[in-house]
């Protein structure tokens, strides 16, 4: 694997065999010593053009359990704050001897620009880019569906026959996006519920159904729901009414979650805002997999740059991975 951009040019073989070997990767992090020498010497950068919490430490620990340099890189502090263009900041990523890039960008298309231009010769990971997709948490949260529902025997199984519903704010979501492509992908059936504003204009051309109303989703027996956070940071018009409106409507509360079957999980990728798209009650209650898709998220990323740096290697000797 050269590089990581979006899911959905990603085919079901491939992304059957990243989801494998992050269960590899996953069973090393239960071990007493979690460090593996697998990356030694090679140079990990995460480029990140946004705030982040979650995903920028979770690829952090994951280059240092494999034991690669990493460097962090914000763009408040650094040149970019002085006019510094994608292009010169890559070009010094390359002449520092960057091997793998982790880039997170307000840009749609970013990452594709820096794997595609020639400015460097590192392995680039989409790490989210503007309103496109966000490949890594797709693939956590696929892991997660598929480890909670067939539990030791997840290896090698695809999401045939699952039904994932996703709420919220589609209309401005790379997550929701970069899900629809790997999970259908996988088998599973996908709908989409949302205030009409908040879903995108090209949706029929989605392999998805779309729902305005929640209970009406639910109602259907998910195996999965999936709430999005509403993105008040990319909104520049009125999208609905009130919070207190958007949450009676299509807020995830006490009374939904009791409603949903035995075995649906409710997900979240973080961050939530407590007490709109999701109440309290829900987003702590057992069936809630946050946390565990944190932990995955570790794993995921593992799998990732092993598959850029190591994998390839692997490859020209006939390797599996």
């Amino acid at each position: 694997m050269r590089h990581l951009l979006d899911t959905r040019t990603l085919d079901r073989a491939t992304a059957l065999r990243i989801l494998d070997v992050v269960e590899d990767m996953s069973d090393t992090q239960s071990r007493e010593v979690k460090k593996l020498p697998t990356l030694r010497g090679k140079t990990v950068v995460n480029l990140f053009f946004e705030d982040s919490t979650r995903t920028r430490i979770s690829f952090e620990a994951a280059a240092k359990r494999l034991s690669a340099d990493v460097i962090n890189f914000a763009a408040k502090g650094s040149s970019v704050s002085k006019g510094e263009s994608l292009k010169d900041t890559a070009q010094t990523l390359e002449a520092i001897g960057a091997d793998a890039v982790v880039v997170r960008h307000p840009g749609s298309g970013a990452p594709q620009t820096l794997a595609t231009s020639g400015w460097i010769s590192a392995g680039v990971v989409n790490a989210g880019d503007g309103t496109h997709e966000h490949p890594t948490q797709a693939l956590l949260d696929a892991l997660t569906i598929r480890k909670r529902r067939f539990g030791a025997e997840s290896r090698g199984r695809d999401l045939s026959g699952l039904r994932v519903v996703i709420v919220g704010d589609v209309l401005h979501s790379r997550v929701a996006r970069s899900n629809v492509w790997l999970l259908t992908t996988l088998g599973a059936e996908v709908t989409l519920v949302a205030p009409p504003t908040l879903v995108p204009q090209n949706v029929s051309l989605w392999p998805v159904r779309v729902v305005y109303d929640l209970d009406e989703a639910l109602a259907e027996d998910p195996d999965a729901v999936m709430m999005l956070r509403i993105q008040l940071e990319r909104m520049n018009a009125a999208y609905f009414p009130t919070e207190r409106e958007y949450s009676r409507r299509w807020g995830l509360d006490a009374r939904r979650v009791a409603g949903l079957p035995a075995g649906s999980i409710v997900m979240h990728p973080g961050p939530m805002n407590r007490g709109l798209e999701i109440s309290s009650e829900a987003a702590d209650s057992p069936r809630s997999t946050v946390l565990e898709q944190v932990t995955n998220g570790v794993s995921v990323r593992m799998a990732v740059l092993y598959l850029l740096l190591a994998g390839e290697r692997d490859d020209e000797r006939g390797g599996d991975l």
